[in-house]
């Protein structure tokens, strides 16, 4: 794990922290949750792995994460970016030792990483199987783990979100792991409830962030009412609102966030 270059927390220490993973691109859905989080008055450390990007069909964007830095600061959040396979059984400790250098105590994790390669019942590998676990469920717990281990905010404050998606035919690896990571989201609402602490589950339906083929773009909007597919904002508003105090009573739940779909 490496990490990139801070901005000073100096901005304004009475902002709390949210720890977003998965922000490895500028119009991914991390990218646009961090954006409006920094307008809703947080600051926003990040977590980010390139080599996954590079393995996908749409690449590695240069500059994406001085970039994004870049747009929180000038949204006034202060920002920490870090780079982490969180594959790796120690760095979900790791990426919070390092959060917790730089900007301080998280108030909210926002857990948006994924590894999601196609393959179904019959062609899904051994290696590719225990990627996605140690990815999208395990990863996931020991984030959780560390924060419920270390959350000294005021009762009521906490807030742990996890986007999910219930794709599974043709998908196997991505969609099961994912259902494991709803419930250990779901766990934690119970498991943290001392702490005053909420956890939700996202699941915001298909939004094409680069990865969708014309057709597939096509076919999904036509089974959603509104027309249209949604976008990295849409999932963003309901993560601001979870996490501000007017979301408070909601927890627990497995949100569709989805316009609709079919």
């Amino acid at each position: 794990m490496t990490t990139s270059a801070d901005s000073s927390r100096a901005v304004s220490a009475s902002r709390p922290l949210a720890l977003v993973t998965g922000v490895g691109r500028t119009v991914g859905i991390g990218a646009g949750i961090a954006a409006q989080l920094a307008d809703s008055g947080w600051d926003i450390a990040f977590s980010y792995w390139n080599p996954y990007d590079a393995r996908m069909a749409w690449g590695v964007e240069d500059g994406a994460v001085e970039a994004v830095s870049a747009d929180l600061a000038g949204r006034g959040a202060a920002t920490a970016a870090i780079e982490a396979d969180l594959a790796e059984v120690d760095a979900a400790a790791r990426v919070f030792d390092a959060v917790e250098r730089r900007l301080g105590p998280v108030t909210a994790l926002v857990m948006c990483h994924c590894e999601s390669v196609d393959s179904g019942l019959l062609d899904t590998s051994v290696e590719s199987f225990d990627r996605h676990f140690a990815v999208n469920a395990r990863a996931s717990w020991l984030l959780v783990r560390e924060f419920g281990r270390r959350f000294t905010g005021a009762h009521g404050t906490g807030r742990i979100i996890a986007l999910t998606s219930d794709h599974t035919v043709g998908n196997l690896p991505y969609g099961a792991s994912k259902g494991a990571l709803d419930r250990i989201t779901q766990a934690a609402a119970r498991e943290l409830a001392h702490l005053g602490v909420t956890a939700n589950v996202i699941n915001p339906g298909p939004v094409d962030t680069g990865w969708m083929t014309d057709g597939l773009r096509d076919d999904l909007v036509a089974q959603t009412p509104l027309g249209r597919l949604g976008t990295p904002r849409d999932t963003a508003h309901l993560v601001d609102f979870l996490c501000s105090p007017r979301g408070q009573w909601i927890n627990g739940q497995l949100l569709y966030s989805n316009g609709g779909l079919a």
